[in-house]
């Protein structure tokens, strides 16, 4: 809800494609089709789960401009069942997809910022491929 609209860059479909529209700011990614969306949803759920690690950081008195996110992991959760009703007397399943997601968070003095390197860069050779001669 807080600074989640359309105005933000388009996530391209790649993988999970189902459902999602063609759009026309996808194909600056080069998807198939032009498939694209703004998750809109996944992003407020993402954004409640960074509102709560803040506060339990402040709960157990860490610093809360110096956390870092150290690791992110999101897993399946065993689906949870439920009926539809059909026509003709008929029942589907009515499956929902919840996941488990792990964040750790750790507290940092600085960030620390990349060395400039004055040295030159090794070139990288191409390999290359023997051409069938007929």
């Amino acid at each position: 809800s807080s600074g989640i609209n359309a105005e933000w860059p388009l996530r391209p479909g790649r993988r999970f494609m189902g459902g999602v529209g063609r759009h026309a700011q996808a194909k600056a990614f080069n998807t198939s089709g032009s498939l694209g969306a703004w998750p809109k949803k996944s992003a407020t759920i993402f954004l409640d789960l960074l509102k709560n690690a803040e506060s339990n950081a402040e709960v157990k008195g860490l610093e809360v401009d110096s956390l870092v996110i150290e690791y992110i992991q999101v897993n399946r959760a065993p689906q949870m069942r439920r009926r539809t009703y059909r026509a003709h007397g008929r029942i589907n399943p009515f499956m929902c997809s919840p996941c488990h997601v792990e964040m750790i968070l750790t507290e940092t003095e600085s960030i620390v910022s990349k060395e400039d390197d004055d040295a030159p860069k090794k070139k990288r050779k191409k390999k290359k491929v023997p051409t069938a001669t007929l």
